[in-house]
């Protein structure tokens, strides 16, 4: 494949930072990260790679038309990754202002950007119109949830979204659609299962269990822990998201699942598990930290994707399973003291968010 030009919107999040990081290390294709920089937005992710002469950023709020008409204009991209959102669900609770705002207005934003931006290369460039994609990444929380222990999220299963959060994506990917089907945009969707490994943010599950523990800290459990997710190495996610941006279907959507399907206190007793193997305490397991609190509002019960169709049509699997991929990220979190809590000198102090008070 030629060296093309990615734009990662989010390039600085939790998901866009390993796209970027996996596109540097293992292609010889151009960058550049539009990133607006907010709290979850982490520049020490892309240390490896900033130096490298293939990588550019750029930071700016993916709603602001005329900077993101400028992005486009200066760098002419070949595949715009949008992964730029507000992605939790507490916040979203506590205050879905700013989910509609970026998820829903900012993507409707880009979505107008890249239009114009194609429909010029269209009379300028048509072989690189020909090849350009809009890929926009989102999650398999817009589906809602599914009605017991069987049955899997295909491509076609129908919209139910449940939080704010998910309903502002939900928002996104139809827009995303409409802009291929009324304007012949050239867009595909990829919705994902739940997302953990190196750099995690520490609001979510796996690095907040990961650093209270360490820091002998309750271990917050929503109700009866029993909800259900598929959880997919972000690494895995990086490389299938890449494929499926270089060679998926205009039109099309593809799953992506890491076939790992656990309870919430599974993964939290796992957790425990590792970090009493490799840093034990003096006293006691670190399961003797979990703390049952009350569930948040509207909490799904379980989540399950069927990850087939990208198998088949684009060839990805992922490498890592639950349990590799979780030893991996826990040895990682041990070994980066200096990164997470230079997170937690900022906002973010590891405190409830999402109670719905």
């Amino acid at each position: 494949m030629m060296p093309m030009t990615f734009l990662v919107t989010g390039g600085a999040g939790f998901i866009g930072s390993a796209v970027v990081r996996e596109l540097i290390a293992n292609s010889d294709h151009r960058v550049v990260n539009v990133d607006k920089l907010t709290y979850a937005g982490n520049l020490e992710s892309l240390a490896d790679v900033a130096e490298d002469p293939r990588y550019t950023f750029e930071q700016h709020d993916i709603g602001d038309a005329g900077a993101m008409k400028q992005v486009f204009e200066k760098h002419q991209p070949d595949i715009v990754m949008h992964l730029a959102a507000e992605s939790h669900v507490d916040r979203s609770i506590d205050g879905p202002a700013d989910f509609i705002q970026t998820n829903i207005v900012g993507t409707s934003v880009l979505l107008e950007i890249a239009r114009h931006y194609w429909k010029n290369l269209q009379e300028t460039d048509p072989s690189k119109a020909a090849g350009f994609r809009f890929h926009h990444i989102s999650t398999d929380e817009v589906y809602g949830d599914l009605d017991g222990p069987e049955g899997l999220f295909t491509e076609t299963t129908p919209y139910a979204p449940s939080s704010p959060y998910s309903a502002s994506k939900a928002s996104s990917d139809h827009l995303v659609r409409a802009w291929q089907r009324t304007f012949g945009l050239p867009t595909l969707v990829t919705n994902c299962s739940n997302n953990y490994g190196p750099y995690h943010f520490p609001e979510k599950l796996i690095p907040l269990v990961l650093l209270n523990g360490l820091a002998g800290k309750p271990l917050p459990v929503y109700g009866d822990g029993q909800q259900i997710r598929d959880w997919l190495y972000v690494e895995d996610h990086a490389r299938a998201l890449i494929k499926a941006a270089s060679e998926g279907v205009i039109g099309e959507t593809y799953n992506i699942g890491g076939h790992n399907e656990k309870t919430n206190l599974e993964v939290v007793e796992t957790i425990c598990d590792l970090l009493q193997e490799q840093r034990p305490l003096e006293e006691g397991h670190y399961r003797d930290l979990i703390t049952f609190v009350k569930d948040r509002p509207g909490h799904d019960l379980r989540y399950a994707i069927d990850a087939g169709k990208i198998e088949r049509e684009l060839g990805w699997r992922p490498e890592e399973t639950f349990e590799t991929g979780l030893r991996k990220t826990v040895q990682w979190y041990l070994a980066n003291e200096k990164w997470w809590k230079r997170v937690q000198d900022g906002s973010y102090q590891g405190q409830r968010l999402g109670a719905g008070a």
